[in-house]
C-alpha cells in the first residue's frame, strides 16, 4: 500500500491530482502539509485526510507515509525532494520539475546519493487522448513522421488577474522559473520526448533577458532522431486564442491540441478519422495510478528523472538562460 504526503495544498490539488490518490488501487492520501494553518485544516477535512501538519519535517518524520507528492511551485520543489529522498520517501513532484536545468541536474545527483524512486508529474503521458496519439504515430498511420508543428497563443492577462495571488506567482520568474511558458511547455514538450525520443539537438529564441523578465514569446526546434524536426511557438500576448499541434508524415496528418479537448483528427489516403475523449474527472488519475504501479515494482518509471532533466534543458535553450 502506498500511503502518501502531499506537500502544498493548492488550486491544482482540488480536482486535477489530490482526489485521484485515494480513488488509484492500493493508495491512499493520509496526511497534507502546508504553512496556513487554517488553510491546511480546511482542505483536510474537505477531501478527507486524517492528518495535517504546518511543519513538513514532522510529516516526514511520520513512519505510515513512504510516498510524497510534492505539489508547491517550482521554487522549492529541489528544497522537498532533498527533504524527502532524505527521509527514504519516494517523490511524485509537479511540474515544472524545478526553477531551470541546474536544479533538475541536482534532483538527478541526489536521487543517486540517496536512492529511492521519484517520478516527475507529466501526467500527459498517462492520459488516454495522448496515449492514442503516441499509438496512433507509432503504428506508423502517417506513415514516418517527419515534422511536428506546435502554436500556443494565449490572451495577454490582465493586471487585475496577475494580481490574485493564485495568478501571480506563475510569471514570477523566482518563484516559477519563468512566465506562462515554464507552465504550459513541460506539457508539449515532455509529449515529444514520450514520443520520438531523446533529441539530437535543440536551440530557440525567446523575447526573455534574465530573471527579470519571463517570456512571453518562444520559438523553438528540436531534432529528434530519425529526423523528425520539431518547431514550436508559444506567444502569450496574441488577440488571438490557438492551441494546435500537427504531426505531419509521409501518409498522413495528425491534429490534435493540449488543452482544448478537440477530438484528434487522423487524415490519411484521401480520408479523415476523429477520435473523441470524454475529460477525465481528475486528469492526473492515470499517472497517479502508473506512480502507484512503480513504487509497488509493478512496471518501469512512468517519467524518469533523466526525462525530466532533458525538458528543463529544451526549456534553458529556448528562453536563453
Amino acid at each position: 500500500m502506498i500511503k502518501w504526503g502531499m506537500i502544498g495544498a493548492g488550486d491544482v490539488t482540488e480536482v486535477k491530482s489530490g482526489p485521484a490518490f485515494k480513488k488509484v488501487p492500493n493508495s491512499d492520501l493520509i496526511a497534507v502539509m502546508r504553512r496556513d494553518e487554517e488553510k491546511v485544516k480546511d482542505y483536510a477535512a474537505r477531501h478527507g485526510i486524517a492528518q495535517w501538519y504546518t511543519d513538513v519535517d514532522k510529516m516526514l518524520a511520520n513512519p505510515e507515509i513512504n510516498a510524497v507528492y510534492i505539489a508547491t511551485p517550482p521554487y522549492v520543489h529541489l528544497h522537498y525532494v532533498q527533504k524527502s529522498l532524505q527521509a527514504g520517501k519516494m517523490v511524485y513532484v509537479e511540474k515544472p520539475l524545478a526553477l531551470n536545468a541546474e536544479e533538475a541536474r541536482q534532483m538527478k545527483d541526489m536521487l543517486a546519493r540517496y536512492g529511492g524512486k521519484l517520478v516527475v508529474a507529466h501526467y500527459r503521458r498517462a492520459n488516454p487522448y495522448f496515449l492514442k496519439i503516441k499509438d496512433i504515430v507509432q503504428t506508423g498511420l502517417i506513415g514516418k513522421p517527419t515534422l511536428v508543428q506546435l502554436k500556443i497563443y494565449k490572451k495577454a492577462q490582465s493586471a487585475e488577474v496577475l494580481s490574485i495571488s493564485k495568478n501571480k506567482w506563475r510569471v514570477d520568474p523566482a518563484i516559477s522559473g519563468g512566465g506562462l511558458f515554464h507552465d504550459l511547455a513541460p506539457h508539449q514538450l515532455d509529449l515529444m520526448l514520450a514520443i520520438f525520443g531523446k533529441p539530437v539537438h535543440y536551440c530557440g529564441l525567446s523575447d526573455a533577458y534574465g530573471l527579470e523578465a519571463p517570456a512571453t514569446r518562444v520559438s523553438g526546434q528540436v531534432l529528434f532522431a530519425d529526423d523528425v524536426l520539431f518547431n514550436g511557438v508559444w506567444d502569450f500576448g496574441q488577440q488571438q486564442q490557438k492551441d494546435t499541434c500537427e504531426i505531419l508524415g509521409t501518409d498522413g496528418v495528425l491534429r490534435f491540441s493540449f488543452f482544448e479537448g478537440t477530438p484528434i483528427v487522423l487524415e490519411r489516403e484521401g480520408s479523415t478519422e476523429e477520435f473523441p475523449f470524454e475529460p477525465l474527472p481528475h486528469v492526473q488519475q492515470p499517472m497517479i495510478a502508473h506512480t502507484v504501479q512503480y513504487f509497488l515494482d509493478q512496471r518501469d518509471n512512468p517519467c524518469s528523472i533523466e526525462d525530466g532533466v532533458v525538458c528543463m534543458e529544451i526549456m534553458d535553450a529556448f528562453t536563453k538562460k
